[in-house]
């Protein structure tokens, strides 16, 4: 399957909220978005906070009918990512005047839009987070963000098998799903 191909079926698995296309597209972009956050004056937390809120940024994109991609999706996020951490670090003003020196550092394709509509849309999955209680945020924070595999998480959290862990988390995920639309919907 060519790069193009892929990227469609990534766009279309993600439009249709596809638990192992997500998965797919966290687990190939998500490292290189660590990268770029930890070497600009980032740290972790910021790196999952961005790359979240490129997230629902991308996925609005897939559900949306005219939108098309010109570049590869990995290109795509990373940009998405890149022009959000500019302009958080311009909102905690850590560079004030440096800031340009920085945007020069890191390459871009593709300018963002709406990105205020989108800071919102980070917020409520924030919230969304913060409200799916235990042991739900651990699972999805252990195996999303920590790359833990199921037997890892099995053990972690007492689940008799693998198999219990993955229907675990995926129940979690409809739970986070629920949780953020209800929220997304009372906010429009």
């Amino acid at each position: 399957m060519s790069n193009t191909e892929q990227d469609k079926h990534l766009l279309e698995g993600l439009a249709l909220n596809d638990r192992e296309v997500i998965e797919a597209i966290y687990r190939d972009n998500y490292p290189m978005i660590q990268a770029l956050i930890l070497n600009n004056s980032g740290n972790s937390d910021e790196a999952r906070d961005i790359f979240q809120e490129a997230m629902i940024v991308v996925y609005e994109k897939a559900v949306s009918d005219d939108f098309e991609l010109h570049c590869q999706l990995k290109t795509y996020i990373y940009s998405v990512c890149r022009r959000l951490w500019l302009k958080r670090l311009q909102q905690l003003q850590r560079y004030g005047n440096l800031i340009e020196n920085v945007e020069e550092t890191i390459a871009v394709d593709e300018d963002l839009e709406l990105h205020d509509k989108h800071n919102t849309d980070f917020q409520i999955m924030e919230t969304a987070m913060n409200k799916i209680g235990e042991p739900c945020k651990s699972l999805l924070d252990a195996y999303y963000l920590q790359k833990k595999n199921m037997q890892e998480i099995a053990l972690e959290f007492g689940y008799t098998n693998a198999d219990n862990a993955k229907t675990q988390k995926y129940k979690c995920l409809v739970r986070l799903k629920k949780l953020f639309f209800a929220q997304y919907k009372n906010g429009q």
